[in-house]
């Protein structure tokens, strides 16, 4: 039977509850979504937008991309909350630290796929997880990133300067009407990295609502280029629901006054 992919559809996949351990002590909480049989052509590590600003491992377009990507793009999703971070999966240990001791998240999450022997490892960082990509992702063990809604707020010029002398593979998908960060100004800030990919994706906003099978797809155009793109829209097997009424009071509008954080002083 054919059935539509939706909003909560969940396709089948190996999925396992997992913890990371940070260097500094901490537990973290996730999920490793793998494909069904055989192993997978690539590896993406989410990190989520900002905490304090609702984001987290099951922010919509990560929880998406476990959901479908592993059956239609044979691509492992690993998603983790950073430390002090909670959703339906639990809550990681630790408080916020404004990206600074969210390196140690960062690295715990990278060498668990390397331990677990992961394949062709990509980060993929949304809105404050670009900044935990550009600060603290730049390690041996990844291919490249690929940067959703990058706002440039905690990161500094000297990241941007390692990007480039590192040569990795960076890609920036900026909405057209982003809140923070535009596609013409990305141009510019990043030409400080020439292998950066600018992508601009019209129509789009920062939170990527209704746009998620673009990005989706924009990610394996990327990270597993034998995989036709765009992406089914249907499944002919079995086919789940996901709940989705568990973030109801996460919403734009419930972090309308709460401040955005800024970069912790030296």
């Amino acid at each position: 039977m054919t059935n539509q992919i939706r909003a909560n559809s969940v396709l089948p996949a190996r999925r396992e509850d997992i913890t990371l351990h940070t260097a500094d002590g901490l537990t973290l909480v996730g999920e490793l979504a793998r494909p069904e049989s055989g192993e997978p052509v690539a590896t993406l590590i989410c990190l989520h937008p900002l905490p304090t600003h609702g984001g987290m491992m099951d922010s919509h377009v990560f929880r998406k991309a476990a959901w479908r990507l592993p059956a239609l793009a044979g691509v492992a999703v690993l998603r983790f909350n950073t430390r002090g971070t909670s959703s339906v999966r639990g809550t990681s240990e630790g408080e916020f630290s404004s990206g600074v001791d969210e390196r140690f998240d960062v690295a715990a999450a990278i060498e668990y796929a390397e331990f677990h022997d992961l394949p062709n490892i990509w980060l993929i960082g949304w809105s404050f997880g670009t900044d935990l990509t550009l600060m603290h992702g730049l390690d041996p063990a990844i291919t490249g990133a690929i940067l959703l809604s990058p706002p440039l707020r905690f990161s500094q010029p000297e990241h941007l300067a390692a990007w480039a002398a590192g040569g990795k593979p960076l890609t920036a998908l900026v909405p057209e009407f982003d809140d923070y960060l535009r596609p013409a100004e990305a141009e510019s800030r990043f030409a400080a990295i020439p292998q950066a990919e600018v992508v601009g994706v019209p129509g789009a906003k920062h939170l990527w609502v209704g746009d998620a099978e673009k990005v989706l797809d924009e990610i394996v155009r990327r990270v597993a280029p034998d995989v036709p793109v765009p992406l089914p829209r249907t499944w002919d097997g079995p086919i789940e629901s996901g709940d989705m009424n568990a973030y109801a009071d996460r919403t734009v509008a419930a972090f309308a006054d709460v401040p955005v954080p800024k970069p912790l002083a030296d």
